[in-house]
């Protein structure tokens, strides 16, 4: 018989066509298989129990890097063919298959570089069908080499030989290359001259690496700024110079145990900091973000330093990765001494993932590389719809039948660079996946640049509350059917009732989703400052029970008279439910932090003092917080203590107020469950209380996983309206 066979997904790119050929001529059936807008088709013939057999394996047993969404098979005329074919590709309808995330280095190639007797030996480009950009460098659909940024670059003879043959694991490899026909480095010097070329340029960057420098390196997705991490004087320079006074740095490593390294994705995994490194990688925090090489330049060059890097993001604080080298002469003047970069061009930005482990699962917390763009399963048909996300850690979405496709990590929408990063990339996917929205998702607040986006593309728009947005992204991702209590806690969202909500318990059934209780409001002096000024929502808190003389220490005699002000009139002081805020406020409280240098940062020092203590008692409070800031305000307990004992009552007050709504699951989502100390023990006492608990894994609980919940949102608002 002869077998149609249609397949979907992350079919391209992960040399699913090469695993056919081989899995039909071992079986000694002929037909063909091609790579199509739709994914994979294949039509395969012989006898029955072959054929039978032949779609039986491929179903269990696909290519380890794909994603198979569908598997259709149907009987058609056998056509006598003598041979089977990879044919060429088919472009025509519309696009339903997935671009595949770039994906790390893999055992094999990493041998090629590190092999003195193999042509690919230090060659910085090498790849094969398992590994190396795939998103980062795809035009469109079918993944084939012409839609890539490889088409600049023909294949040698030999390389020729090897994507034609099919026992070569470079088989039909659409990126395959060598140092003969593939790209090459450049050295630029801070002005954009060439300085040395190919692995010469790699030597001298590594040179200037060990002589304290600091060096843009283009990798895959963008552009690193690494410098030896060894050398408190290199990281206190690349802080000045970024203006990044404290916030962790990422360490790449030419080796590390912890597994999530070695997986395709290899992300950036948070880790208990057990290294001599110097303290200005991360200060006074426990925790650092580790990597290992992903690709074959970073490998090449730590194999060179046999050494730690710094490797941070290529950009100024809120803007957007550089991609090209003449673009980055331009933004990274001055930060960079030298330039190491290539010209297999970059045709969209990716930055690395972020990973922690909390409540014992691996849970994103920037989902990009390795990762984006694949889609998540809908429990519900969807009609196509664009999302553009949220105003911090940006992504955004789309629907299209049952899947919704979320972005790589943006960022935050702060520059204007960014804002246009944001349309370059809906530009994109709209191109890329030939797109027909029938209407577009947005934040609720009437000011965020993603919302001016939307309203820009003459569509419907559906403003979706943020926190109703965070609830539908677990819902998504857990396909969760009511009833539920949604815990949405993080620092800021526009409400329906005008003020700023962030401490909310949304309740989800049958009618609908309603806001059911929230944290005890207060006010923000000075409105969008106190995000940045711990100190201000210290002095918002302590102004609700009379007892600001607190906070006064904290403020000159200026400020105290202007804040004082705004606070008896209520002029430029919001009302809040911030959860995010009330953590900003007690790490004011208990000398941890009162002017943040980067966002989040009190509540992380609050969680890492929390995490030095064994204090295991708590303060009973539901909602209005009163006594528990009382407590802390006139304890004499080690400060460790009082961050535990906060920590340990936010956890019992969550229990406290799902029993009161009753409904037997809970879902925890927004930034402040970032927070693994608070997730582990909200989860931990909620379980022990008899409640089914869910959790953000796939997709971050923060503000990355917006653009993915206003798509479920919106799809949900006739028949589920969000009061």
């Amino acid at each position: 018989m002869r077998l149609r066979i249609r397949i979907t997904g992350a079919v391209q790119g992960v040399g699913f066509r090469p695993h056919i050929y081989r899995m039909a001529v071992s079986a000694g059936l002929t037909g063909s298989v091609l790579n199509s807008a739709q994914g994979v088709l294949i039509e395969v013939e012989g006898c029955d129990e072959a054929v039978d057999l032949f779609a039986s394996e491929l179903r269990e047993h696909p290519p380890s890097n794909a994603v198979v969404t569908t598997f259709l098979s149907q009987r058609i005329p056998d056509q006598h063919s003598s041979t089977f074919e990879i044919l060429h590709s088919d472009d025509s309808g519309e696009p339903a298959a997935f671009l595949l995330p770039d994906l790390a280095i893999c055992p094999a190639c990493l041998d090629d570089i590190r092999d003195p007797h193999n042509r690919r030996h230090l060659y910085p480009f090498t790849t094969c069908t398992h590994c190396g950009p795939r998103y980062s460098i795809v035009e469109g659909l079918p993944f084939d080499r012409p839609r890539t940024a490889m088409r600049c670059f023909p294949m040698c003879r030999k390389c020729e030989a090897e994507y034609r043959n099919p026992g070569d694991r470079r088989f039909h490899a659409q990126t395959n290359c060598c140092p003969t026909c593939g790209p090459h480095l450049e050295l630029w010097s801070a002005g954009g001259d060439v300085l040395a070329l190919r692995h010469d340029a790699l030597l001298l960057a590594a040179r200037a690496v060990r002589e304290g420098r600091i060096v843009a390196l283009k990798g895959i997705g963008g552009f690193h700024l690494i410098c030896d991490a060894r050398s408190a004087e290199a990281i206190r320079t690349l802080r000045a110079r970024k203006h990044r006074p404290s916030k962790p740095f990422a360490v790449m490593f030419p080796d590390h145990p912890e597994p999530l390294l070695r997986s395709p994705q290899s992300p950036i995994v948070l880790v208990e900091n057990t290294t001599e490194l110097p303290d200005e990688i991360a200060p006074r925090n426990p925790f650092l973000g580790v990597m290992i090489a992903y690709s074959p330049l970073h490998a090449i060059l730590l194999d060179e330093l046999n050494c730690p890097i710094i490797a941070t993001s290529g950009n100024l604080t809120d803007e957007p990765i550089c991609i090209d080298p003449h673009e980055a002469l331009d933004r990274l003047r001055g930060i960079a001494d030298l330039f190491l970069v290539h010209d297999r061009p970059i045709l969209r930005p990716v930055d690395d993932s972020i990973v922690r482990v909390i409540d014992g699962h691996p849970v994103l917390l920037r989902r990009a590389r390795g990762y984006a763009p694949l889609p998540f399963p809908s429990p519900i048909d969807l009609p196509e719809t664009l999302a553009t996300g949220a105003h911090m850690k940006n992504t955004v979405a789309f629907s299209r039948g049952r899947l919704v496709f979320l972005s790589q990590h943006l960022g935050d929408l702060s520059t204007p660079s960014a804002l246009e990063s944001h349309r370059r990339c809906l530009d994109d996917l709209r191109r890329t996946y030939d797109l027909q929205p029938q209407s577009v998702a947005c934040d609720l607040h009437p000011d965020y640049g993603s919302t001016r986006a939307a309203r820009s593309l003459e569509l419907p728009v559906h403003p979706i509350q943020h926190h109703v947005a965070h609830v539908f992204a677990g819902i998504l991702e857990h396909h969760i059917e009511p009833p539920l209590l949604g815990v949405s806690w993080d620092g800021s969202g526009f409400g329906q009732d005008a003020t700023v909500w962030g401490g909310e318990y949304l309740l989800y059934n049958d009618d609908g989703l309603r806001r059911f209780a929230h944290l005890r409001t207060f006010p923000l002096p000075g409105g969008e400052s106190a995000v940045r000024e711990p100190r201000r929502s210290l002095l918002g808190i302590l102004h609700e029970i009379n007892r600001t003389d607190l906070a006064r220490p904290l403020f000159t005699e200026e400020e105290w008279r202007i804040l004082q002000a705004s606070l008896a009139r209520r002029i430029n002081a919001p009302l809040t439910s911030s959860a995010g805020r009330l953590f900003d406020a007690i790490a004011a409280l208990l000398g941890l932090c009162t002017i943040s240098t980067f966002e989040g940062e009190a509540a992380m020092l609050l969680e890492f003092a929390a995490r030095e203590s064994r204090c295991t008692d708590t303060i009973a409070f539901d909602t209005d917080w009163t006594p528990l800031i009382e407590t802390l305000a006139a304890s004499i307990l080690p400060v460790a203590d009082r961050a535990a004992l906060f920590h340990n009552a936010l956890a019992d007050s969550i229990v406290r107020t799902a029993m009161s709504c009753g409904t037997p699951q809970v879902l925890l989502t927004g930034g402040c469950f970032q927070n693994a100390l608070l997730t582990e023990q909200a989860a931990a006492r909620l379980r022990a209380a008899g409640f089914t608990v869910f959790t953000h894994q796939a997709l971050p609980p923060n503000d990355g996983a917006i653009a993915a919940g206003q798509i479920l949102a919106s799809a949900l608002q006739d028949s589920h309206p969000c009061a």
